[in-house]
């Protein structure tokens, strides 16, 4: 009987924490939301993907950045909401499987690693997909290189720090 609602409080836990980090996914993409050109935007919203998965993992870093951040792309740049949906949920899952939840040179990597992934993502997806091309595609890079590294240098010491203040959520 114990096995079962251990297994019950830990399914809850879980979709609690996708519950609460799509959430935050969502309004830390659309909270600042600067337009480019070409039809995308910049946003902070990799920090709350990168949050979600260096502290929780895997799971809930692929829940809430693909579907937290879909979410977003639904209010104003609906052509983006799919591609967003599979990068940012492959970008999670990817900073969530490389991370060892403990030191920061494996944080940084996997920063490096989903941030990556995103990157490529969305550039091939802006050069053939929607028809950008590999010169407008190009242009966005940039753009997205910064999110990452922003979501990184947020995203990492504020894990770091929630890591240390839930220990008991995180061995949920």
């Amino acid at each position: 009987m114990r096995t079962g609602q251990a297994s019950k409080g830990n399914l809850l836990t879980r979709l609690s924490l996708c519950t609460i980090m799509t959430a935050l996914v969502a309004v830390g993409t659309l909270l600042i939301r600067i337009p480019n050109p070409l039809g995308g935007y910049f946003n902070v919203g990799d920090v709350m993907v990168f949050l979600s998965a260096l502290v929780f993992g895997p799971f809930v870093g692929t829940f809430a950045g693909g579907l937290g951040s879909a979410i977003s792309d639904m209010i104003g740049f609906p052509p983006f909401v799919i591609p967003t949906l599979i990068i940012k949920g492959i970008e999670g899952l990817l900073a969530g499987l490389v991370t060892d939840r403990r030191t920061v040179s494996r944080d940084i990597l996997a920063v490096i690693i989903g941030g990556t992934a995103m990157i490529l993502g969305y550039f091939l997806v802006e050069a053939y997909p929607l028809g950008w091309g590999v010169a407008g595609a190009l242009t966005e890079v940039p753009g997205n290189i910064l999110q990452i590294v922003i979501g990184g240098i947020l995203g990492i010491p504020i894990s770091q720090i929630i890591r240390r203040r839930l220990p008991q959520v995180l061995r949920a």
